[in-house]
């Protein structure tokens, strides 16, 4: 089947929370995010240590919402179902249709972090792809040394396969770094 017929609702529910699809006018709030966490984000994130403009974020939404499409990638967003307040982003991500291969990514606006909300998404997350999309391996990647991440993966009952010792630089580009490769499968 081609990819772009997989059918995917605009919003998956969660107890506490919900996610949407990234879309375009999603810019302004997510940059408000980003700048008040890019500190916490800096370390682990490369795209945090760019230059941060709120015309820049809303093009990434803008190109992100094509992407999910596309059925390239799909960027989530993490919303809490009380009051809609974004708390972060979430998505599967380096998707391969073929094998029905995909990897989460997430990040969460500090205001909002150390309350369980990226675990519940990850774990909606997780079960939407293995229910409604048949997948058969879902991957987490994890900076060996970015320990509060490293708890999402092992607190969703994910199995850490390997660490890729020195496998790329750190965010900021002026280390190496090793990454944790968690996993599980259908």
């Amino acid at each position: 089947m081609n990819p772009i017929l997989v059918d995917i609702p605009e919003r998956i529910e969660g107890e506490r929370i919900y996610l949407r699809t990234c879309k375009p006018g999603d810019g302004p709030m997510i940059y408000e995010a980003v700048m008040a966490s890019l500190e916490e984000l800096k370390p682990w994130m490369p795209w945090a240590n760019m230059t941060q403009a709120e015309e820049l974020t809303e093009a990434n939404v803008r190109e992100s919402f094509a992407n999910f499409i596309l059925r390239k990638d799909l960027r989530l967003n993490i919303m809490r179902k009380a009051d809609d307040a974004f708390l972060g982003s979430t998505g599967l991500h380096r998707i391969d249709w073929d094998t029905r291969k995909f990897e989460i990514g997430y990040w969460v606006d500090s205001r909002y972090a150390k309350n369980g909300y990226v675990t519940e998404a990850v774990n909606l997350l997780t079960c939407f792809a293995f229910d409604e999309l048949n997948a058969n391996r879902i991957e987490i990647r994890v900076d060996t040394k970015n320990t509060a991440s490293r708890r999402i993966p092992e607190n969703n009952g994910f199995t850490l396969e390997g660490i890729l010792r020195h496998d790329s630089y750190d965010s900021p580009g002026t280390a190496l770094r090793s990454t944790c490769v968690y996993s599980k499968i259908r």
